[in-house]
C-alpha cells in the first residue's frame, strides 16, 4: 500500500484534481526538426516511463502478491501464535500441573521414603515386641499372673513358706513365740534346762481382692498363720495344729480420703509406716511370731474411720475388742474344806462350747461393757512419720459384798480363830430373817465400772539416704498392758473386790540398717514397766474340818451305846490385815531362787514365789539376707538373737529378808522362707 500511494504521489500533484489530457498543438513550421525531435524524445521518455510505470506496476503487483503473501503469513503467523499461545498456554498449565505434580511427587516420594523407614522401625518394633510378646507369653506361662482378675475384681495371692527353729538357755515350754512374761525364775526347774523347737507354723497365707466402683476403692484382705492350737494338737508324729486367722478386713476407700474398715486387723494402736492405712503397719523384723519387748500392738476385732488429707494429715478413730487382763494375789477369799473358793468379785467368764469360744483357755473372757476407743493422728511432713495416739478402756466386774462371811462367835461344833468377817466395810449382809449372814452369800451384789486409758507418741525417721530407719515409740497409762507384747497385767483388785488399775509404761526403740537392697540388719531395745498397787485388809477365811469322839451316856438320846459320839468340828481360821494386790511388799517370794520336786512326770517344780514383775527388757540384734527376689518370688534366711530379762517386784524371802526375783533367757533363732512373689 506504501508503495502505490507512493507513486501515486508521483504521478498526481497533492490535492490535484485529475485533469483530461490536453490534445498536442501542431508545430510551427519553423521549428519542425525541433518537433521532431523533440517527439522522439517525447517518446522515448513516454516509452522510458510507460516502462518504468510497467515495471513500477510488476513491482506494485509483485508487492501486492508479496503483501498478500504476507498478510497470509501474518495471518499464519497469528493463527499460529495464537495456536502457540493456546499451546503455550496448554504446556504453562501442563508445566505448573507437572510442577506441582513433582512436588507431590517429591511429597509422596518422600512420604514413601518416610513410609519406609517407618516400615522398616516398625518391622524392627514388631519384631521386637514379637519378641517381647513370646518372651512375655512364655514368661506368663511359667509364672502366670501376679494378679487374678474375677468378675471385675483384683485377686492377689500372698505370702511364705517356712522352717524355723529357736534355742533358749532357760526352757519356757513354748514354740517359736516367746512367752515373754513366763521366763522362768531360778526357782522353777525348766530354768535349769535347754530348749530346742523346730516349727514351720510360722507359714503364711494370705489374700488381697480390690476393685473401683465410683469414688471407691473396696478392698479386702484375709491373712493366716498355723500358731493355733486345738486340744489334740501335738509335736509326736504329725504336729497337727490348726489354721490361726491373723487378719480378716473389708474396706471402703474414698477419693476424698475418707475410708470404713472393718473386721479383724492390727489396732490403730500399732504403728504405721505412712498415713493411717492398713497394711502399712511396720512391726519388727523378728523371727519371734511376738515380736520384742515394747512393741505396742494388737489384732483383733476393730472398725475405724480415717481422713487423709492430702498425704500430709491423717486422723483416725476406731472402737476394738476389749479384754481384760488382771494380776496379782492375795484376794478376799473363802476356802472351804474340800478347797474351793469363793471370792467377792468376778470379771471374767470360761468360754462357752456352743459360742465357739475356747473353754480351754484358764484366763476366760471378759464380759465387756463397752469397747476400747482409740484416736490418733499422723503426719508425714517430707522427712520422717509421726505419731500422737490416746486410748479409753472400760472395765467392768461384778462385787460381792456379802461373799466373805464366817460365824460372828465359837460354838460347839464351830470354832472361829480370828476376827468375825461380816463383809465388805460399808454393807450389811443379812438374811431374809434379818440375821447375820454366815457363809457366802449374793446379797448387795453389783456391778462396778472403771476407766482407764494412756497416750503414746511415736516417730520413725530415714537416715544415711534411708540406709538407716531409726524409730521410738512410748505408751503409758493406766489399764493398757495388753497392747505391749510383753503381755502385763491391766489391773487388780482390793480388799472389798473393785477394780484397781494397774499403771503401766512401755517403749520400743529401733534401728534397721539397709546397707544392700539383699540384706536388712535390726538392732531392737524395748521395755515394759509396772507400777506397785498393794493393799492391806484383804479377808480370809480357811474352813477346816474335824472329827472328835466325845463321851455320851448310852440310853441318852443321840448317844449310842459304845457311849461315844463321832462330832464335826468346824475350824474357821478368818483375817481381815491381810496383804494383796499387785506387788506387795509383803508377797512371797522366798521360793524364786529355791527349785522344788516335781509334782509329776509332765509337772516340774517350782518353789513358792510370788514374783509380779515390774519391768521385762528385751535387746534384739538379727539379719535377713535375700539370696533371691524377684518375679519368681523371694528365697531369705534370717538369724535373731535376743537377751531378755524378767525382774519382779520385791517380797518377802526365807526370814524375812526382802527378795527381788530376776529372770535371764539367751535366746536363739533361725529362719528359712520362701515368699510368693
Amino acid at each position: 500500500m506504501f508503495l502505490v500511494s507512493g507513486t501515486a504521489f508521483a504521478d498526481t500533484p497533492k490535492n490535484a484534481d485529475a485533469q483530461p489530457a490536453k490534445a498536442a498543438q501542431p508545430a510551427k513550421p519553423k521549428a519542425a526538426k525541433k518537433t521532431e525531435k523533440s517527439d522522439a524524445a517525447i517518446a522515448a521518455q513516454l516509452e522510458e516511463l510507460r516502462q518504468a510505470l510497467q515495471s513500477q506496476q510488476e513491482q506494485l503487483q509483485t508487492l501486492k502478491e508479496e503483501l498478500s503473501k504476507r498478510d497470509r503469513q501474518i495471518d499464519e503467523a497469528r493463527e499460529a501464535a495464537a495456536a502457540a499461545n493456546a499451546r503455550a498456554a496448554e504446556a504453562s498449565t501442563k508445566a505448573t500441573e507437572a510442577v506441582n505434580s513433582t512436588a507431590e511427587v517429591k511429597s509422596t516420594a518422600v512420604a514413601l521414603n518416610s513410609t519406609v523407614s517407618d516400615l522398616k522401625a516398625s518391622n524392627e518394633v514388631l519384631k521386637t515386641t514379637r519378641a517381647t510378646e513370646q518372651a512375655a507369653a512364655q514368661k506368663a506361662e511359667e509364672t502366670g499372673p501376679a494378679t487374678i482378675k474375677y468378675k471385675g475384681i483384683n485377686i492377689t495371692p500372698g505370702g511364705f513358706l517356712a522352717a524355723e527353729t529357736v534355742f533358749r538357755q532357760r526352757a519356757t515350754s513354748g514354740d517359736i513365740p516367746t512367752p515373754m512374761n513366763a521366763i522362768p525364775y531360778p526357782g522353777n526347774a525348766l530354768s535349769r534346762v535347754t530348749e530346742n523347737n523346730f516349727a514351720g507354723r510360722q507359714s503364711r497365707i494370705s489374700l488381697l481382692l480390690d476393685t473401683k466402683v465410683g469414688s471407691a476403692k473396696l478392698s479386702g484382705y484375709y491373712e493366716a498363720d498355723f500358731y493355733g492350737a486345738g486340744t489334740t494338737s501335738n509335736n509326736r508324729q504329725t504336729n497337727s495344729y490348726v489354721l490361726r486367722q491373723r487378719q480378716a478386713w473389708a474396706q471402703a476407700a474414698f477419693d476424698n480420703g475418707l475410708s470404713f474398715t472393718g473386721g479383724q486387723m492390727w489396732s490403730l494402736a500399732t504403728e504405721d509406716r505412712k498415713g493411717i492405712q492398713n497394711r502399712l503397719e511396720i512391726p519388727p523384723l523378728t523371727i519371734d511370731v511376738n515380736y520384742t519387748v515394747g512393741f505396742t500392738y494388737a489384732r483383733g476385732y476393730g472398725f475405724r474411720v480415717v481422713k487423709d488429707f492430702g498425704g500430709k494429715y491423717a486422723f483416725g478413730v476406731s472402737v476394738e475388742g476389749p479384754q481384760s487382763t488382771f494380776g496379782g494375789r492375795g484376794f478376799s477369799t473363802v476356802t472351804s474344806a474340800t478347797g474351793a473358793t469363793t471370792q467377792n468379785f468376778f470379771i471374767n467368764a470360761p468360754g462357752a462350747n456352743g459360742g465357739l469360744f475356747n473353754a480351754f483357755d484358764p484366763t476366760g473372757y471378759t464380759v465387756n461393757k463397752a469397747p476400747d476407743i482409740f484416736v490418733k493422728a499422723a503426719i508425714d511432713p517430707g522427712w520422717g512419720h509421726y505419731e500422737v495416739l490416746g486410748i479409753v478402756s472400760t472395765f467392768r466386774n461384778r462385787i460381792y459384798p456379802c461373799a466373805i462371811v464366817s460365824p460372828a462367835v465359837s460354838t460347839a461344833t464351830t470354832i472361829l480363830v480370828g476376827p468375825a468377817l461380816t463383809g465388805s466395810p460399808g454393807f450389811t449382809c443379812l438374811n431374809a430373817a434379818g440375821a447375820q449372814l454366815t457363809s457366802p452369800s449374793a446379797v448387795n451384789a453389783f456391778n462396778d465400772t472403771r476407766t482407764g486409758g494412756g497416750f503414746g507418741v511415736s516417730a520413725n525417721v530415714p537416715l544415711f539416704a534411708k540406709k538407716v530407719d531409726f524409730g521410738v515409740k512410748g505408751v503409758a497409762g493406766d489399764g493398757i498392758a495388753r497392747y505391749g507384747a510383753a503381755q502385763l497385767a491391766d489391773l487388780t483388785f482390793r480388799p472389798n473386790g473393785s477394780q484397781a488399775l494397774l499403771r503401766t509404761a512401755h517403749g520400743l526403740a529401733r534401728v534397721e540398717f539397709h546397707p544392700t537392697p539383699k540384706l536388712d540388719v535390726y538392732l531392737y531395745y524395748g521395755a515394759e514397766y509396772a507400777w506397785r498397787a498393794a493393799y492391806a485388809g484383804y479377808m480370809t477365811d480357811a474352813i477346816t474340818t474335824s472329827q472328835v469322839v466325845t463321851a455320851c451316856t448310852p440310853g441318852v438320846a443321840g448317844c449310842p451305846p459304845s457311849g461315844f459320839v463321832l462330832t464335826t468340828v468346824t475350824t474357821h481360821r478368818t483375817s481381815n490385815t491381810a496383804t494383796g494386790g499387785y506387788a506387795s511388799p509383803l508377797a512371797n517370794n522366798a521360793g524364786c531362787s529355791t527349785e522344788a520336786p516335781p509334782a509329776g512326770s509332765s509337772a516340774p517344780g517350782s518353789g513358792a514365789c510370788a514374783g509380779d514383775i515390774r519391768v521385762i527388757q528385751e535387746g534384739t540384734l538379727g539379719f535377713w539376707h535375700k539370696m533371691y527376689q524377684g518375679p519368681k518370688g523371694g528365697l531369705r534366711w534370717g538369724l535373731q538373737y535376743s537377751y531378755l530379762t524378767k525382774s519382779g517386784w520385791s517380797g518377802v524371802g526365807t526370814g524375812g529378808v526382802q527378795v527381788q526375783p530376776k529372770a535371764i533367757d539367751n535366746m536363739v533363732f533361725t529362719s528359712f522362707r520362701y515368699y510368693l512373689p
